[in-house]
């Protein structure tokens, strides 16, 4: 086996472990869902508008956990190399992602009360711990093409490493606004999420 044969296939391996993550991470939140009780006081209709907070999450967390996949896909498109280092990193990487649906659920089921700003903040806050590992994970790879393709250029290297930079300012700013306003900080987040949507589709 050639040496790049080698390190695709290492490469592969640690792709497919996280897309198992994703997938379980990406689905956790249906558990949640569940028929309502109807009585002669609450009709069908009404029992499902009050679910709304777990469709909301389900939805929410679904997306987001999507676009996080696409992009964690368009990036390992460019990395052709692993180490240990690399490992931990993704492996940290993932457990915030994990934790995505939960910090959505509590999110969407606070979002109109009293708690809606800690709910908010705990939301942003893992979205900042993510945003922070993506940009090191990418950081660590690309210095000095340490774990890149040779194929892959400066350019590239320079245009991904501004455009991963969006993240944490902006889910740095969801955080500072949550002490304000839950459901403001929340549409900050969605609107970066949809920023990444773009991007990703646009990607390799």
């Amino acid at each position: 086996m050639s040496p790049e044969s080698f390190w695709e296939k290492e490469t592969s391996r640690l792709e497919a472990f996280s897309d198992g993550v994703f997938a379980i991470a990406i689905t956790v939140l249906v558990l949640e869902l569940t028929v309502p009780t109807v009585d002669p006081s609450v009709s069908l209709g009404q029992g499902l508008l009050d679910e709304w907070p777990s469709f909301f999450a389900l939805g929410t967390s679904f997306m987001t956990i999507l676009i996080m996949w696409m992009n964690h896909h368009n990036m390992f498109s460019y990395i052709r190399r692993t180490d240990r280092r690399l490992m931990l990193f993704n492996g940290l990487l993932l457990l915030f992602v994990v934790l995505t649906p939960f910090t959505t659920s509590l999110v969407a089921r606070h979002l109109s009360d009293v708690d809606a700003r800690t709910a908010a903040a705990v939301y942003s806050g893992n979205f900042l711990l993510v945003a922070i590992v993506w940009n090191g994970l990418w950081r660590y790879c690309s210095r000095g093409h340490r774990l890149l393709g040779s194929e892959v250029t400066g350019d590239q290297v320079t245009a991904i490493t501004r455009q991963y930079y969006v993240a944490p300012l902006a889910y740095g700013a969801a955080l500072v606004v949550s002490a304000f306003s839950g459901l403001a900080s929340v549409a900050v987040i969605l609107i970066v999420a949809g920023f990444y949507a773009v991007t990703a589709s646009l990607g390799k």
